[in-house]
């Protein structure tokens, strides 16, 4: 297996929700794709702008990638799915929390577990679930 790449569905708002994580993670969207843009596909009125298809790539080698849900009937959060990242230091892993948990919902605290690794869970503003995993030595 080359790579584990998390896919996100949003119900509307998947391009706030990448600018955000932009800002946090950095880099470029390698891939921006709309509605408008799929061939042949029917496009619900009022969609044409929501996302098809977005890419981020991260600095580990992982690509974030998510799109819009326009039938928003099918659309349902779940809790089933977390993005889980693993930082290089506790600085970078509390950083990281933080940046993610502005806003949304802090499930366990950041710190240090007696496992010994540091670690913490949240859920963003978005309804996105994340595990923040800090191993070091």
């Amino acid at each position: 297996m080359k790579a584990v790449n998390p896919y996100l569905n949003f119900p509307g708002n998947a391009e706030e929700a990448f600018n955000f994580y932009k800002a946090i993670f950095g880099g470029e969207f390698s891939m921006v794709m709309r509605m408008k843009d799929a061939q042949g596909m029917p496009v619900p009125k009022g969609q044409e702008e929501k996302i098809m298809h977005i890419a981020l790539p991260l600095s580990s080698g992982q690509v974030l990638m998510a799109s819009d849900n326009c039938n928003e009937q099918t659309f349902k959060k779940g809790n089933n799915c977390y993005v889980c990242i693993s930082a290089e230091n506790e600085k970078e892993g509390k950083t990281l929390f933080n940046a993610l948990a502005s806003g949304g919902k802090t499930e366990q605290p950041f710190a240090k577990q007696f496992w010994g690794s540091w670690f913490g869970s949240l859920v963003d503003k978005f309804g996105i679930n994340w595990m923040v995993d800090c191993t070091e030595g």
